[in-house]
């Protein structure tokens, strides 16, 4: 087993039932991690199963924000964004954002049902071993 991973969880309002679902699949694999959710995301992960979430702001008030800032302080490992993709969101600006400090950072990032599993079962298997290495760098040792 590797070392704890930070994992975030986010996920619009129509794709809130499937993150729960989700989690619920892998409660056994992330009970290892420190997990991270915006607000309702993380409130409905703890009723749900056994797992301690940090809450931040709902992603609208910028929770999307809050983990953002984790990804630039080189904190964050993983996140898994379920984003509902036919609906409009007044927050757009921060979630591109979001995406584009992943990009930036070198974040794993599935923002689908299917790349969340396979980033999952990566994490299970202790692929994420590198995230270990990263981590003894401060981000302003980084030249992105």
């Amino acid at each position: 087993m590797t070392a704890r991973m930070q994992v975030a969880f986010i996920a619009h309002d129509r794709k809130k039932d499937e993150m729960v679902n989700f989690v619920i699949a892998y409660e056994h694999v992330f009970r290892h991690h420190d997990l991270y959710a915006t607000g309702t995301t993380g409130k409905r992960i703890m009723e749900q199963t056994g797992l301690t979430v940090h809450r931040f702001m709902s992603g609208p008030l910028g929770g999307d924000q809050q983990i953002g800032a984790l990804v630039a302080e080189n904190v964050m490992d993983l996140i898994i964004f379920l984003r509902d993709p036919l609906m409009a969101q007044p927050h757009e600006p921060d979630i591109n954002a979001l995406l584009r400090l992943c990009d930036v950072y070198g974040i794993p990032v599935a923002t689908n049902i299917a790349t969340a599993e396979l980033l999952v079962k990566a994490l299970e298997r202790g692929e994420f071993a590198w995230r270990e290495l990263v981590h003894k760098y401060k981000p302003e040792d980084w030249q992105p």
